[in-house]
């Protein structure tokens, strides 16, 4: 049996950076997903509390911070609210999408107009008669003929709202929750659920949904209060900007006053899968073999190889856009131990490296989890306690 978190937390290595660790009790999840930071579900996103912690411990007060990885928008949200100007790059298409929605600036009286019109219309979706010949395998398989009907209905309002991309990003929400995926598997789901099942989540038989309606209207409610909250502690000076390109080529701008970012982990997490039912309704631009540490790639000795060189590339790429001595903080799970190595080819120094512990007690992820905090300069690279050479 796994222990608690009281246990574990009493029980934490030395070496382990409490300050920068936090369990349940102490950070629980309405506080990792505050506002913004929990418009619409992310697996792999780091909590904006470090990034708080991070920036004010690191970055000079008012500065510019880059992240090259920027998935979510956790570094550009964070970094708004504690006054820093925030670039962030990523090259999938709905990532850009939902930063694009969460950093924006609107009208607080027609985002609220808006948002509640859309809620009452998705109560009483009707689909007109040509949708249903619309839907793609994807749609077909994955969700109840009325949950398909009502989400292509949605689809084709939106475009009478100024906030259209707002709408797509709660089209996106719903059309997650809406699948016939079990309750207690809504990341990656293997199958789609027809029928009565055991939900390991709630601990009773579950059943698959039909229908979209209730959720969209929801997350219309849902996703106006969580912009009005943001509103209230964004300070009125800090600009973000959202760049959607690869980082290895693209040309930035600056002077950055630091990078602060979450690469990929290699092999783990298929950035583009989790996201497909947003692709499959929204019509993005899909690049998912631009995505580095696709898991279809495995870990085989070629793929990390790869990996790294895609790492290295980003780097060495954004590296010259800094201001001299400006740090560059990397959040990593370095299993592989390929950070040692790839921080010498970039030329990064290495002057701390700081173990954190990672609550992941949701959904069926529990378990002891750990990560590291890279603090680094550009120069040349230095062997710190803790690090280990490459394995060859």
């Amino acid at each position: 049996m796994a222990r608690t978190q009281e246990a574990l937390y009493r029980d934490l290595d030395l070496d382990v950076q409490l300050d920068l660790s936090w369990s349940e009790r102490d950070l629980p999840q309405r506080e990792r997903t505050k506002h913004v930071h929990g418009l619409h579900p992310y697996l792999g996103k780091f909590v904006p509390q470090l990034v708080e912690i991070l920036l004010a411990r690191y970055v000079r007060p008012g500065g510019h911070v880059l992240d090259p990885f920027a998935g979510s928008g956790t570094t550009l949200v964070q970094g708004l609210e504690s006054r820093f100007d925030a670039t962030g790059v990523d090259v999938a298409g709905f990532n850009c999408l939902l930063m694009e929605v969460k950093t924006r600036r609107y009208d607080a009286f027609l985002l609220e107009r808006e948002l509640r019109a859309v809620a009452d219309r998705a109560r009483s979706l009707e689909a007109s008669e040509s949708e249903p010949h619309r839907r793609s395998r994807y749609l077909a398989t994955w969700y109840a003929p009325r949950a398909a009907a009502e989400l292509l209905a949605f689809r084709a309002l939106i475009g009478e709202y100024v906030h259209e991309d707002l709408l797509r990003v709660v089209l996106a929400r719903a059309a997650r929750s809406a699948r016939r995926a079990a309750h207690y598997d809504l990341e990656f789901p293997r199958e789609p659920q027809r029928g009565p099942y055991w939900c390991y989540k709630h601990r009773r038989t579950c059943h698959p949904v039909e229908a979209a309606s209730p959720f969209l209207a929801r997350y219309a409610l849902d996703t106006l209060a969580r912009l009005k909250a943001f509103a209230q502690v964004r300070p009125q000076r800090g600009e973000a900007r959202v760049v959607h390109a690869d980082a290895r080529t693209i040309e930035l701008g600056g002077p950055f006053d630091a990078i602060l970012t979450s690469p990929p982990y290699p092999g783990l997490i298929d950035y583009h899968e989790q996201h497909r039912y947003a692709y499959e309704l929204l019509g993005l631009p899909q690049r998912p073999e631009d995505e580095l540490g696709a898991p279809a790639l495995g870990r085989r000795r070629e793929s990390l190889a790869a990996y790294a060189d895609g790492i290295v590339a980003v780097l060495e790429n954004v590296l010259p856009r800094l201001r001299r001595t400006a740090p560059v903080l990397i959040v990593v799970n370095d299993r592989c131990e390929l950070y040692p190595e790839i921080l010498e080819r970039a030329g990064l120094r290495l002057e701390d490296r700081l173990r954190r512990h990672v609550n992941r007690r949701t959904g069926r992820r529990g378990g002891e989890f750990y990560e590291d905090v890279l603090v680094t300069r550009a120069g040349r690279a230095s062997r710190v306690r803790g690090t280990r050479p490459q394995r060859r």
